[in-house]
């Protein structure tokens, strides 16, 4: 089995929901709660009340997707457009699902694609949804919170 390793580019929080996230130096990740600061952390984000309460703490997208998206389609998104936590370069997100993997000091379980929706449409352009399809990144869990910083590893436990 090939243990996958990468890299975080960039870290985002946004404080309400629909408000464009905005990239962070360091994040403190708390166990069961996310990132101090989001949205999600304070359950005040647009799907906070969803029953699905697994992989809430985070999510992630790889920068690869972002250049796909606009190679692919001619949309071109920021990587806070994307409205993910965590941008990483050099990992198959995908593959995650259903593994533990730690984001500098920080340790995660991936619970799930975090695949597009229309809200995320509505809030950028037609076509996103489309676009996204099987790369539209990975929801996680925290079970050790501490820091992320971009230009952490991200690896494969």
């Amino acid at each position: 089995m090939h243990v996958q390793s990468g890299s975080v580019e960039a870290v985002y929080i946004a404080a309400q929901a629909e408000q464009l996230p905005s990239p962070v130096g360091v994040a403190s990740a708390v166990a069961g709660k996310g990132l101090e600061g989001d949205r999600y952390f304070d359950d005040d984000g647009t799907f906070s009340d969803d029953p699905r309460s697994d992989g809430r703490d985070i999510t992630l997208i790889e920068a690869e997707a972002v250049e796909g998206l606009a190679r692919d389609t001619g949309i071109a998104l920021t990587p806070a457009q994307t409205r993910r936590n965590v941008v990483t370069r050099g990992v198959a997100l995908n593959d995650l699902v259903g593994r533990r993997f730690t984001l500098g000091e920080v340790e995660c379980v991936g619970r799930r694609l975090c695949d597009p929706c229309s809200h995320l449409q509505k809030l950028t352009q037609p076509g996103v949804l489309k676009g996204l399809v099987e790369r539209g990144g990975l929801r996680a869990d925290i079970v050790r919170g501490g820091v992320i910083r971009p230009g952490d590893a991200l690896r494969e436990l």
